[in-house]
């Protein structure tokens, strides 16, 4: 395998690395610190602008490699049509097979190499947006605890404020008892008493 090759079997192994480190159950708290190091880190977004520049070489190798997969179809095809009159035999073939192998395989390197990337982008977005709405409900379940409570205490004063509301109601009745007797005593008390 040539050296570029390597490096993008390199890269492909270093994803598959990064993925699974994704992936892993990880605490809420060291994935949050993890992926806000990620985010902050001025190294990482260095090295992220790099990927980015090695993928569109990777994206290059693989239009490259998906050219010389399909020259070397075409040679095959070209060697086995019936108007052709010598054949591929021995060496021959087996140098075209070892070409058709090698360009194949450059070719789904170069290709799950850069599907592997998407995948990552991908993943790194909606974990990104899963830790955001988990502390959005963590804040919701801390408020809602608060409304919770809030509302307890406001049903509680409520209570009491019908308790005082319905000895305000008695006291009122007492003291309407008690003006209607004054004022018919007051009456009783003030009308003329007629002399025989």
């Amino acid at each position: 395998m040539t050296l570029y090759y390597s490096l993008v079997f390199a890269l492909l192994m270093f994803e598959m690395g990064i993925f699974m480190v994704l992936i892993l159950p990880l605490p809420l708290t060291w994935r949050r610190q993890m992926f806000t190091f990620i985010s902050t880190n001025p190294l990482i977004a260095k090295l992220q602008y790099g990927l980015k520049i090695t993928f569109i070489f990777i994206l290059i190798l693989f239009i490259d490699s998906v050219n010389r997969v399909y020259r070397v179809q075409r040679e095959l095809a070209d060697y086995n049509s019936p108007g052709r009159s010598t054949t591929i035999v021995g060496h021959e073939r087996t140098e075209v097979q070892a070409r058709k192998f090698y360009s194949q395989r450059n070719m789904y390197l170069c290709g799950f190499t850069l599907f592997l990337s998407l995948i990552l982008n991908r993943t790194y977005v909606l974990i990104l947006d899963i830790l955001r709405l988990e502390e959005q409900v963590k804040l919701g379940q801390k408020s809602g605890n608060k409304n919770i409570q809030d509302y307890e205490a406001l049903k509680e004063e409520l209570r009491r404020k019908d308790l005082d509301l319905q000895a305000m109601k008695e006291q009122a009745k007492g003291l309407g008892m008690a003006y209607d007797e004054l004022s018919d005593q007051v009456k009783t008390d003030s009308t003329p008493k007629k002399t025989k």
